[in-house]
């Protein structure tokens, strides 16, 4: 691997401590990083490099997935670790960033590679590209990476507007844009799944495949987000980034792949393919309080700190999407994602159509199956009918695979590494992120026009009701 400064904008910030340096520590120890490297953190806070450090070392004992009794490792980690105090809104501030880059740069002998991690507010993406190019941070004699969080856009017209403003300092071929569900081991599996498995392949299709149903909930509501949560509600935050990048991931049909670009035209394919969506489709709503004998247990969204208490930000979404191409023409998409559920899952399940009467009972006999876990825990479910001893009456039988009890990297080290290695597979290009805003687009004016209600469900549940009655309407149910 090529030797290479990494430059993280917001090394302060909640996301580097709990993902940033685990991941690159985790890498660290993999020997999965370039045997010469940098990382030089740039934040508001005035901290000297020991200071700094020290910070750094408290979020690998806290986050990283290695053994606490490797001191030494995380010590001689953090010597690779330095600090500037940077105003991006000044350009003089990044010309002196630049000159010490180029110093740790030509005492390191790291040459000239660079990437550049925004682990900021997009409110900050415009003001930092414009100042690493004007200050020359980003003229190299090797190559150049800018690493960008979602959310990427607030809608279509300003993730135009942004994506305009990144690009007058770096080319679509050094822009990744980071989706962490794209980071998820079962996501990445997903294509290899299908296409390693002549099985499964065979019955990929609208021959057999009655529909597909994608989860993503989870049990906590919006705890200290709640600003942001206020202005992206579940439609921005999940729907339009991780549950389509979801859909087009399980859609992707893609048997002998044989570059990046391939994988990434199929998926622009797809989403050209999504047909626009009916109000009817379409179920927003938000969570309430839960109380028992007039206490209250969970607080409901609007009770939360920092939510207006007459807002109506969708805490819950689900909805309709239908593909049409050949594969999945008339198979329904269905999708869900909400905050203060029951249970905490993301999973992709395929249910089949029914199969021959192959007894009295058969009509009576659970549809198959193929679950994918993708979170808390990743693996394969196949539910399967066989017939009972005793009976004769079909039942449901179960083959899993469960990689729990492995020790799994982090969505974060997957996409550091490929980052790190040039590869964008697993990082959205921008049509991608373009045609999903286009067909978010119509459904954010339904919800400000209220021609999609907002509905309600108590915290703890299931969701709403309507959710139910929309699975229902086309015959069938959540599994």
């Amino acid at each position: 691997m090529d030797p290479m400064s990494f430059i993280l904008f917001g090394a302060t910030g909640d996301l580097a401590k709990r993902k940033i340096y685990p991941a690159l520590f985790n890498l660290y120890m993999d020997n999965k990083l370039p045997e010469a490297f940098s990382v030089i953190g740039v934040g508001r806070e005035s901290l000297n490099k020991k200071e700094f450090q020290s910070t750094v070392i408290d979020s690998l004992y806290e986050f990283s997935r290695h053994s606490t009794d490797d001191k030494a490792k995380k010590l001689a980690f953090v010597q690779k670790l330095s600090y500037v105090n940077v105003d991006v809104t000044d350009e003089e501030s990044f010309n002196e960033l630049k000159a010490f880059v180029e110093g740790q740069e030509e005492g390191a002998g790291l040459g000239n590679n660079r990437i550049f991690y925004l682990s900021v507010s997009p409110a900050l993406f415009d003001v930092i590209t414009t100042n690493i190019n004007k200050s020359g941070l980003g003229d190299t004699s090797g190559w150049k990476r800018v690493i960008i969080e979602k959310p990427f856009g607030h809608d279509l017209k300003s993730a135009r507007a942004l994506n305009s403003t990144v690009l007058r300092a770096f080319s679509e071929d050094e822009i990744y844009r980071i989706d962490h569900y794209l980071g998820k081991p079962m996501v990445q599996n997903l294509e290899t799944l299908i296409s390693a498995n002549p099985v499964l392949q065979s019955i990929w299709s609208n021959q057999l495949i009655a529909n597909v149903q994608i989860t993503a909930n989870e049990t906590v509501g919006v705890g200290t987000r709640s600003s942001y949560y206020e202005h992206s509600g579940a439609i921005r935050d999940m729907v339009q980034n991780h549950m389509l990048q979801l859909v087009m991931m399980t859609a992707v049909r893609m048997s002998e792949r044989q570059s990046v670009s391939e994988l990434r035209d199929e998926k622009i394919k797809l989403m050209n393919a999504i047909e626009p969506t009916s109000p009817e489709d379409v179920i927003r709503a938000q969570y309430t309080r839960l109380t028992i004998q007039d206490e209250t247990i969970v607080s409901g969204y609007t009770d939360e700190s920092g939510v207006r208490s007459d807002s109506t930000t969708d805490t819950f979404v689900a909805a309709r999407l239908q593909i049409n191409t050949p594969t999945w023409q008339g198979v329904p998409f269905f999708i869900r994602t909400g905050k203060r559920l029951r249970s905490k899952e993301t999973k992709i399940v395929v249910e089949f159509k029914d199969s021959l009467n192959l007894s009295q009972n058969a009509s009576d006999a659970a549809p198959n199956l193929l679950v994918i876990h993708i979170n808390p825990n990743d693996g394969v479910t196949l539910q399967l009918n066989s017939k009972h001893p005793l009976t004769g009456e079909l039942e449901p039988i179960k083959v899993e695979f469960s990689a729990s009890h492995r020790e799994t990297p982090e969505a974060y080290e997957f996409l550091l590494a490929d980052a790190i290695k040039g590869d964008p597979t697993f990082f959205t290009h921008w049509d991608e992120v373009e045609l999903a805003w286009q067909w978010i687009q119509p459904i954010l004016e339904q919800f400000d026009s209220n021609t999609i209600p907002l509905h309600y469900y108590q915290a703890g549940t299931n969701g709403p009701e309507e959710a139910d009655k929309l699975l229902e309407s086309y015959g069938y149910k959540w599994w």
